[in-house]
């Protein structure tokens, strides 16, 4: 029996070779051999760590509890990112659209992301309905399904969100944090004419997901050498920034409540 271990990732972007790569080397220097094994899309990916195929799968919040309700909760959770714990969206709002709350959604038009995007789409509308705003009901959704199947990783949806705001065909729209971050960072949107009127809840991420919790200590080895990785070392850092963090943490499973909830009450995995 081999004893590398065998990761899969979804290849949203070229980079993600290029970032596995870097994370194989620093494993194989610190005496753990690993390999990764490219997908196209989180099903894919579910599937073959269900059947054996792979041992640890890099999910996505939405990916993890597929696992989860598949495997009623026998899975387990080995590790994650300082930047997958605290995850937030945005209700970004143009200016002059006399949107300046929650309150003042009815009636307008909302963009919403991929229909599998947890920030951008399914986390929004649930924490909408939360508020008293029934996303069916109360506004005209406007839906971007681009890249269906790899979970909002692109942030293709989101980037046209914001500019279906920006150009005034919705009044309003959902996307995450991190890209609203990115797009005032980078001079993307125009704060005066396109902000940010709410923040949700905080939840998590992504995580690295095993098919069983037995997997939890089988890869002990594997957990611990990834929480070993050190930003303040060059070659670690260059890794982690590709990777968007600084430090790899130990799972913060509550942090998946709501989308577990979401998911429910949505039905997006069947009755």
């Amino acid at each position: 029996m081999s004893n590398v271990v065998n990761v899969g990732v979804v290849a949203y972007d070229p980079k993600v070779v290029t970032i596995w790569e870097g994370i194989k080397e620093y494993f194989e220097a610190n005496g753990v051999p690993m390999d990764f094994v490219l997908f196209s899309n989180y099903d894919a990916q579910v599937d073959a760590l269900l059947k054996g195929w792979i041992d640890i799968a890099w999910n996505t919040n939405l990916a993890y509890v597929k696992v989860h309700r598949r495997t009623d909760g026998k899975c387990g959770v080995l590790a994650m990112r300082d930047t997958d714990v605290g995850f937030t969206s945005k209700i970004v709002a143009g200016a002059g659209t006399g949107v300046e709350n929650l309150g003042g959604l009815k009636g307008k038009r909302v963009a919403f992301g991929s229909r599998d995007s947890g920030q951008a789409r399914i986390l929004p509308a649930y924490f909408l309905k939360r508020n008293g705003i029934d996303p069916a009901r109360d506004i005209t959704a406007i839906h971007f399904d681009l890249d269906v199947g790899k979970h909002g990783d692109t942030g293709t949806s989101e980037v046209e969100v914001l500019n279906s705001v920006m150009k005034g065909e919705a009044q309003a729209g959902a996307i995450g944090d991190q890209y609203w971050a990115r797009a005032l960072s980078e001079n993307l949107v125009d704060s005066g004419k396109v902000r940010a009127i709410w923040t949700s809840p905080g939840y998590c991420h992504c995580n690295f997901t095993v098919r069983d919790k037995a997997g939890e200590q089988r890869f002990a080895r594997w957990t611990d050498t990834l929480l070993a990785m050190d930003y303040n070392k060059p070659s670690d850092r260059k890794i982690m920034d590709m990777e968007g963090l600084k430090r790899w943490v130990l799972p913060e499973l509550d942090g998946y409540r709501a989308l577990f909830e979401a998911v429910d009450e949505f039905q997006f995995f069947g009755a």
